[in-house]
């Protein structure tokens, strides 16, 4: 695939207003020569703030915006794209020498619907090629909106009751000689998608981010805590500052232990990174070829399989009240998980893992004919309820002797089939003992399959909006429980503080 980047002008090189997403769509797909064409446009709008030391260091906005161009000649593709950035202040120039033209542009716009008719022209008939979906076949896709509808923008408005109580927030830790560090972060993304066959859909999505961490002058005294959030009213600082505290006085007392397999509780987070893992590694296709954790030994896939507790339930819905996500296909690639044949399919709830066996596997239309079973595309959020009502104090107090993490990170794959995973406990792992916390013990590397857990998970407490840490900037919208896992492996003891 290739890329155009640069600065976004205010006004196109003629002095004229660029064109809005929406028309870029229109005309893209009016310039198309391919047997078929899809076109999805998308533009973000970003702010964030950033604070160190108790105080608020910076803060930016930047908005962006990417078009994508699919040609299909005969059975073949080709993709290109382009992606813009517009800041504050910027102004209109010329080309550079050798700089293509900018995608606004009749030019540069012509260009790249060419350059992806080209690249189908040279491709190989493609393994996932299918007829590209319209409004009767595309299975009752919703839009968010009008089509010609502008952009929906985020603004630094969106920070105004969290900034002043982050405010109150720090003048309570400069007090108690505590330091606070974090990043806050609000994004929209509204994205168009129109194809040749007459699809016009549209959805906005806005996400938001917030991480912390505390510190004390106690060796190793730092602790993390993630929260996702739609639009910060649901962030409360005051009770986050508290969870902050409560956990630097675990600090207090350290203590060495040796690596091991210990009775763990692992926090929202941590589950979450360790499912996105999991559901990551769902491809329909790779089970059925025999190369994941999913694939039956002898062949086939591991659908119907007990993997975890009965009424343990993965799964994902767009339309959920509190993760809602985009609901269709957008796929500006193939691969064993997404097909740009499935551009506009309807998304709806999925069923991961039900009443704690395997109940589906990513599939596309193309690997679902070959399996002969659903098309159950990927969802942007995932969800994990196992029917409990414990949170994670509940469950410290009815622990005779375990490890409590923080989070997870520096999560890397070593084995897919099995799904072994490893990395490194980070900012917080305690010790409980007797229902109490009583102290903060030395970092681990672990080494874990979450497909493996599972099966040994013996408590499961009550599903919240969490934030996982390692996959941050790819995955925010999960909603996990706390989870008890029996002799979770602690391989080696890390020297990270």
């Amino acid at each position: 695939m290739s890329q155009i980047t640069g600065t976004e002008p205010h006004a196109d090189r003629a002095g004229a207003v660029p064109a809005s997403a929406p028309e870029i769509v229109e005309r893209a797909l009016a310039l198309s020569r391919a047997d078929g064409c899809v076109v999805i446009a998308t533009e973000t709008s970003t702010v964030n703030l950033r604070w160190a030391n108790n105080t608020l260091t910076t803060n930016g906005s930047s908005r962006d915006r990417s078009v994508t161009v699919i040609g299909v000649v005969g059975r073949s593709f080709g993709v290109r794209s382009a992606s813009t950035i517009d800041t504050p202040g910027g102004a209109a120039r010329p080309a550079r020498p050798g700089e293509r033209a900018h995608p606004a542009d009749a030019d540069g716009l012509t260009e790249l619907v060419r350059a992806a008719e080209e690249a189908a022209r040279e491709a190989a008939d493609a393994e996932d090629y299918a007829d590209l979906l319209g409004p009767a076949t595309a299975g009752g896709s919703t839009a968010q909106g009008a089509f010609t509808d502008p952009a929906v923008r985020t603004g630094t408005a969106v920070f105004t009751g969290f900034a002043r109580d982050l405010a109150e927030a720090f003048a309570a830790a400069r007090a108690e000689s505590r330091r606070m560090f974090g990043f806050a972060e609000h994004t929209i993304t509204t994205t168009w998608l129109g194809t040749s066959t007459g699809l016009r859909l549209r959805h906005s999505q806005p996400t938001g981010s917030v991480e912390w961490n505390a510190k004390s002058p106690a060796p190793g005294g730092s602790v993390w805590h993630g929260q996702s959030t739609r639009d910060f009213t649901d962030v409360d600082v005051a009770a986050t500052d508290a969870l902050l505290r409560s956990r630097l006085a675990w600090c207090e007392r350290s203590l060495d232990l040796p690596a091991g397999r210990y009775e763990t509780l692992l926090p929202p987070s941590a589950v979450a990174d360790l499912m996105v893992n999991l559901y990551w590694s769902a491809a329909g296709r790779d089970a059925a070829e025999g190369r994941t954790v999913f694939s039956r030994a002898g062949g086939g896939t591991r659908l119907g399989e007990a993997l975890g507790p009965a009424r343990l339930r993965l799964f994902s819905d767009p339309a959920d009240a509190e993760l809602a996500a985009t609901p269709f296909v957008t796929a500006a690639a193939s691969s064993s998980t997404s097909s740009v044949f499935d551009n506009g399919m309807a998304l709806g709830a999925t069923d991961w893992i039900s009443d704690g066996r395997l109940a589906s596997l990513v599939q596309t239309r193309a690997s679902a004919r070959a399996a002969g079973g659903p098309v159950t595309p990927m969802i942007e959020n995932l969800i994990l309820d196992g029917g409990g009502a414990a949170s994670l104090e509940d469950m410290i107090a009815s622990t005779s002797r375990g490890l409590l993490l923080t989070s997870l990170w520096y999560i890397r794959e070593v084995d897919p089939e099995v799904l072994l995973l490893t990395g490194l406990t980070r900012d917080g792992v305690y010790l409980v003992e007797n229902g109490e916390v009583t102290g903060a013990v030395n970092n681990f590397r672990f080494n874990e399959s979450p497909v493996d857990m599972l099966g040994r998970t013996s408590e499961i407490g009550a599903a919240i909006r969490t934030m996982p840490r390692e996959w941050a900037d790819w995955f925010t919208l999960a909603r996990m429980p706390p989870m008890r896992v029996a002799d979770f492996n602690m391989s080696s003891v890390s020297p990270a503080n």
